[in-house]
């Protein structure tokens, strides 16, 4: 059962000052930073489109980003290429708690140049009455 979906849309842009200014590493765990090999563009796309991903977890489980770290909510890929969102400490906690310890995070990412997109359905194994 679907318990939330969450979409958010980042500029680009923006995210040329946090590389600058050293920010990547206050709010990307250390599985999603880019290697040094990476052109600048690619790093600012590859960055925004992980954070849009991290906010449309949180509108997703309707918590918004509190309560958890924002580097406890990471995107990797699996062995063919696929996008998905991995959680650990307190961000973990929540999600198990929502989603009665059963739960599946679907992920779809895009960006072009200027924008990057991150969309979010959490499903839950069953919804019960809080």
């Amino acid at each position: 059962m679907i318990f939330g979906t969450g979409v958010d849309i980042v500029k680009v842009q923006r995210f040329e000052k946090w590389i600058e200014n050293g920010y990547i590493e206050r709010f990307f765990n250390k599985a999603e930073l880019c290697s040094e090999n990476c052109s600048f563009q690619h790093k600012m796309e590859h960055y925004a489109v992980r954070f849009a991903a991290k906010e449309a977890f949180g509108k997703a489980l309707g918590c918004g980003l509190t309560g958890f770290d924002l580097k406890d909510v990471y995107v990797v890929k699996d062995k063919n290429g696929k996008p998905f969102i991995a959680l650990e400490n307190n961000a973990r906690k929540k999600f198990e708690s929502l989603c009665y310890n059963k739960g599946t995070i679907h992920l779809s990412l895009s960006h072009e140049k200027e924008y990057a997109v991150a969309f979010v359905v959490v499903e839950a194994a069953q919804l019960e009455e809080k």
